[in-house]
């Protein structure tokens, strides 16, 4: 299973995955619609405007009143889907999301491109680290991260039929695409991708790339590592972390987030309260990004394959 999914030549960025989305929710569902605070270009949003021009709403670069004004239509009956930079989704309206949204559990998908480091030359005023636990503080609020182009398709038109608020978090660079056509995305359902017994390792977004070359390159090392997919941060998939640590009693997490707030500090309240295990975080450690290329960035930050191996040989070592 790991070999054929690290085979996969095609790449295409998670922010296709979207958009391709939502234009396919927008022929089955005449309910959805979709605001923009004046970067449809980059959320590949352009599809579904020009099918369905009177169900999008441009909203210039005024994202706090975008938030209002999903928050109106969901309460009107629709299923509204706002899109804007990850930073702009959630750094710069947390007041009108709690208050709006998600304090009166409006059905809103918050969709955010271009989160992470993988942002790159835009830098570190654009590069948001700190979203994923911005939004799981939120009561009532579901935060998935996947993980390539069609899972984050798939994740595109779950949410529509999920009732309540949701943050969908996504990125900028092209990725390669290796996640099956035929895997089902279920929220709140992690994804086994790859069985081990040594150690097991909880990857999300495009850090689950990283994880897979990671338990390749340790298996000629005879280090069997299990590799799960987390695309849902919130709710959290405690079924299949306490089954797998049950196995291996060894954990790494892997997110392009802070290590403050993030999946593995998600992981790590978890285990503490039900199964307490010896762990390793690969996050960035409270730092603000910088202007860079993709791959340079995640390497230079601790998100390499290299950093993911040598995280796992601590934890197996310690």
């Amino acid at each position: 299973m790991l070999k054929k999914l690290l085979n996969s030549k095609e790449k295409k960025a998670t922010r296709d995955g979207f958009g391709d989305g939502l234009y396919e929710l927008g022929k089955t569902n005449d309910k959805v619609v979709a605001l923009c605070a004046d970067l449809a270009g980059s959320l590949k949003m352009n599809k579904f405007i020009e099918s369905y021009p009177l169900r999008f709403f441009q909203c210039g670069v005024a994202e706090a009143n975008m938030m209002g004004v999903a928050a109106g239509l969901a309460t009107g009956g629709y299923i509204p889907f706002t899109g804007t930079f990850a930073n702009f989704s959630t750094g710069r309206v947390y007041d009108q999301i709690r208050q709006s949204i998600a304090y009166s559990n409006k059905n809103v998908k918050i969709c955010a491109s271009h989160a992470g480091l993988t942002l790159g030359e835009d830098g570190a005023t654009h590069q948001i680290l700190e979203d994923i636990g911005m939004m799981k503080m939120l009561p009532g609020m579901t935060v998935i991260n996947p993980c390539d182009y069609r899972q984050t398709k798939a994740a595109t038109k779950a949410i529509a039929e999920h009732s309540g608020p949701v943050y969908l978090r996504f990125g900028r660079p092209g990725w390669p695409i290796f996640m099956p056509e035929s895997t089902p995305f279920e929220i709140g359902k992690g994804i086994l991708l790859n069985e081990g017994s040594d150690i097991s390792v909880f990857a999300t977004g495009h850090m689950v790339w990283q994880a897979l070359q990671a338990a390749d390159q340790l298996a000629g090392e005879g280090i069997s590592c299990e590799v799960i997919n987390i695309h849902t941060i919130k709710p959290l998939d405690e079924e299949i972390i306490l089954d797998s640590v049950s196995k291996t009693g060894r954990v790494v997490s892997a997110e392009e987030h802070q290590i403050a707030g993030g999946l593995g500090e998600s992981i790590a309240s978890l285990l503490a309260r039900k199964r307490p295990t010896k762990m390793g975080i690969v996050g960035v450690n409270d730092s603000f990004g910088e202007s860079g290329k993709p791959t340079d960035l995640m390497d230079k930050y601790g998100l390499g394959v290299s950093d993911v191996k040598a995280a796992i040989k601590r934890v197996l070592e310690s």
